[in-house]
């Protein structure tokens, strides 16, 4: 096996968790194909196949509007606390030395706690909400810009990619809206395990060997939905105010996301290491189609270490950001009301501290 540089290929990208004012990180798990890849993987190795499999965890607790955290929340108790466990299963392909084709199929497990969506804030009781399942799944094609061969010390990885909505985006379950009564509602849209769109994902991966042990790399991707809401309630069984539905607020928007990442690794012998910075977003506004009803948008900066340790055809990575700022911007609907009525209006969105990506890939 030559010396290790990392290439931009295979960590699950995807571990986008939709922004949501009140219990959110900034993206949501479509799966993905994208990120840190050996570069034995692309030098003497027949391998035709590559199974990916990627684990995300994190909690959400902490609200900020704007930048400004909301730390009152914590102190009496009313914070949203959002538990996030996702396993990204991807597999794919190598055509021929420039072309892969791949799919992504995220698992997921979500469960919310919280006061304000059952008894209020005011109750002393803390109530729970689930979704699991199928997310939305991924298919796309991978191309090097440059022939592995004939530069072997950089190159360019572009990507195109179409997201199905497999994911269940109309999951119920129960909230204690009185003292003895229950009823059924759609869980909160942080927790939905599809956005109910079509999506089209493209993607720019690079690399660049600065010497035997050093090396340098960047990533891009954007997910592009074009649907504008999915029709999903946000009112939880209930009835949505004229306030809500003025501002659109009283169904679920389908949003856009996207990511970037760069930064240094540093590897000897079978182990590499990284340290990087990583930024996660949802956008008020998508770049096509509308972008009314409920969205919380959000972004993260993070600091994101890593580490990998490559024997024969396996590797086997973690990866764990650590937020260094967070941000909830305006909604559209925030717009809206602020327009409507001259008084600034923000929601706020509950941000994890930082997240455990742990996993592995086969050649095959």
């Amino acid at each position: 096996m030559k010396k290790s540089i990392f290439i931009l290929a295979f960590i699950c990208l995807g571990f986008i968790n939709q922004s949501n004012a009140q219990g959110c990180v900034a993206i949501r798990t479509v799966g993905g194909l994208c990120t840190m890849e050996h570069a034995g993987m692309h030098q003497e190795d027949s391998s035709k196949w590559t199974l990916n499999i990627n684990y995300r965890y994190f909690k959400s607790y902490k609200h900020f509007n704007g930048t400004d955290e909301q730390k009152f929340r914590v102190e009496e108790g009313s914070e949203v606390i959002n538990y996030t466990s996702a396993m990204d299963f991807a597999i794919t392909r190598n055509v021929n030395e420039k072309w892969m084709v791949g799919v992504s199929i995220p698992l997921v497990n979500y469960e919310r706690t919280s006061k304000y969506e059952h008894l209020g804030n005011t109750s002393p009781y803390r109530f729970a909400t689930s979704a699991r399942g199928l997310g939305d799944m991924r298919i796309s094609a991978y191309r090097w810009l440059i022939a592995p061969d004939a530069n072997k010390k950089g190159n360019l990885m572009a990507g195109l990619g179409i997201k199905l909505p497999t994911g269940n985006y109309k999951a119920q379950d129960e909230f204690q809206y009185q003292a003895n009564a229950r009823r059924i509602g759609y869980v909160d849209q942080s927790i939905q395990p599809g956005d109910g769109g079509f999506g089209v994902t493209v993607e720019l991966n690079g690399f660049r060997q600065i010497n035997t042990n050093w090396s340098a790399y960047a990533n891009a991707f954007y997910l592009f939905n074009p649907r504008d809401n999915n029709g999903v309630s946000t009112t939880r069984g209930g009835t949505a105010s004229a306030s809500a539905i003025k501002y659109t607020s009283n169904v679920m928007s389908v949003a856009d996301q996207y990511m970037l990442r760069s930064g240094l690794n540093y590897s000897h012998q079978a182990w590499a290491y990284s340290l990087g910075l990583r930024y996660e977003c949802i956008p008020t506004y998508d770049l096509i189609g509308k972008s009314t009803g409920f969205r919380r948008p959000g972004n993260i900066l993070s600091a994101e270490p890593g580490i990998t340790y490559m024997y024969k055809k396996y590797n086997f990575f973690l990866y764990t950001p650590v937020a260094l700022r967070r941000e909830r911007p305006q909604s559209y609907a925030d717009i809206l009301r602020t327009n409507d009525t001259g008084v600034f209006a923000r929601g706020d969105a509950a941000f994890a501290d930082y997240s455990i990506n742990l996993g592995m890939s086969f050649r095959f």
